[in-house]
C-alpha cells in the first residue's frame, strides 16, 4: 500500500508556494509608491519636514519635485497632504486627483482624498475612496483602517 504522506506533502508545498506568491503580488500591488526607484533628495527632505509638521517648508520642495517629475504619484500625494494641512483644500483636491490619475489605486492618495472629502462634508465621496482602498488592500492596510476610522468618527459626530 502506497503512503499518502508524499502526495499530501507535495500538495501542501504547492499550496504554500501559491499563497506565498499571492501575498507577494498583493504587497506589490498595494504599495503606495509609484515606482521602485529611489525618490529624489528634495522629496526625501520634504518627507522629513512633513514628519516634523513643517508643511510650509515642505511645500516648495514638493512643488519642485512635481514640476520635474510629472509622473510621481507619491509627490503629488504628499503635495496634496501639505496643501490640505495648510488650509488649501482646492489645491489639495487637485493634487490628489493628479496622483490618482497616475496611479488610481495609490493607497495614500485614496486615504487622504477620503479625509479631505470628510473635511468638506462629503461623506459619500469619502465612502467611495474607502471602497477603492478595500479593493486595493487585499489583506487589509493601514490606509483602509485609518479612513474607515475617520468615517466612523465623522458619522458619530454628525449623527449620519
Amino acid at each position: 500500500m502506497k503512503s499518502l504522506a508524499t502526495p499530501l506533502a507535495a500538495a501542501f508545498l504547492a499550496v504554500a508556494a501559491i499563497l506565498s506568491l499571492s501575498i507577494g503580488a498583493a504587497q506589490a500591488i498595494g504599495s503606495s509608491s509609484s515606482s521602485s526607484k529611489a525618490q529624489s533628495s528634495e522629496y526625501q527632505q520634504a518627507r522629513k519636514l512633513i514628519d516634523a509638521s513643517d508643511y510650509a517648508a515642505a511645500l516648495p520642495l514638493l512643488q519642485q519635485v512635481v514640476a520635474r517629475e510629472s509622473k510621481n504619484a507619491d509627490a503629488y500625494n504628499e503635495l496634496g497632504f501639505v496643501q490640505r494641512k495648510l488650509g488649501d483644500r482646492e489645491g489639495a483636491l487637485a493634487q490628489y486627483r493628479s496622483a490618482l490619475a497616475i496611479e488610481p489605486e495609490h493607497l495614500g492618495a485614496n486615504e487622504y482624498l477620503g479625509e479631505l472629502y470628510l473635511e468638506m462634508g462629503d461623506l459619500e465621496q469619502a465612502r467611495e475612496r474607502l471602497k477603492v482602498l478595500d479593493r486595493a488592500c487585499l489583506f487589509g492596510c493601514e490606509e483602509y483602517s485609518e479612513l474607515k476610522a475617520a468615517i466612523a468618527d465623522y458619522e458619530a459626530r454628525s449623527g449620519s
